[in-house]
């Protein structure tokens, strides 16, 4: 066990081994460039023009379409776009599921990290 100042706090019962996770985590994340949020989708789609072969049966669908979809201030929002931009952004979509996997993996960290200081977790 090791004694842990992180903004005030003073933690008392941090184990090495959550010490070097951690750090590992902490490093991983200082490595992350740019993140762009949301997601890739690639679709077929009707376009709804009376007589267009994709309304009939069995229907012949306009696409693949690519789809970026995210979520700006509690709305979702869509843009399309072309297969160079998904080349070119990728990358950073890339980022940003590191970045959320990371963050979750901290948290879930601090959290046991906590309960184990402060005993919540022993049966009784």
């Amino acid at each position: 066990m090791t004694t842990d100042t992180q903004g005030g706090t003073q933690l008392t019962k941090i184990d090495a081994r959550s010490k070097r996770t951690q750090r590992r985590i902490a490093a991983q994340l200082a490595t992350i460039d740019w993140a762009l949020p949301g997601t890739i989708t690639e679709r077929m789609m009707r376009c709804g023009k009376k007589g267009c072969r994709c309304g009939q049966g069995p229907p012949h669908l306009h696409g693949p379409y690519l789809q970026w979809t995210r979520t700006v201030n509690g709305k979702t929002v869509t843009k399309l776009l072309t297969r160079e931009q998904l080349d070119r952004y990728q990358p950073w979509l890339d980022n940003a599921r590191q970045l959320r996997a990371l963050t979750s993996e901290l948290e879930a960290l601090t959290t046991q990290t906590v309960t184990d200081a402060e005993g919540w977790g022993a049966k009784s």
